[in-house]
């Protein structure tokens, strides 16, 4: 195995690191239920047939939008559906920082314990 000392870096730093991908390894096994998108709360207002001139609301109706193929699809929820889903779209942004950070600690663990194509000296 190679030694962080081979390239410069103190153990202590490179077991941090190891302990920080742990750490964030271990918060993305408890994220939970994930769904990308986000929600709408939709109201209609239309004119009252029983009173001219005057509006009536109906609603809310809720909709949940997200990509897929490259296309947006739109799905009606119903109120009891909105909490599951908007707790699983805030798990989906979570877990996106969360391998944000991952990759971001894995880069710095591999770039101090890999050796890397020597640099060309410059000629001037």
């Amino acid at each position: 195995p190679v030694e962080a000392e081979d390239f410069g870096w103190e153990a202590s730093v490179l077991e941090k690191l190891r302990r920080r991908y742990s750490q964030l390894a271990a918060r993305l096994s408890r994220i939970g239920l994930i769904a990308q998108g986000t929600i709408t709360e939709r109201t209609i207002e239309l004119e009252d047939k029983d009173r001219p001139g005057e509006t009536r609301s109906y609603g809310p109706y809720y909709q949940w939008t997200f990509k897929e193929k490259g296309k947006t699809v739109t799905v009606n929820l119903s109120k009891a559906q909105v909490g599951c889903f908007r707790r699983a779209i805030q798990n989906q942004r979570r877990m996106e920082e969360t391998m944000t950070k991952m990759r971001e600690v894995s880069l710095c663990i591999l770039e101090s314990t890999t050796k890397g194509v020597e640099k060309r000296k410059s000629r001037a």
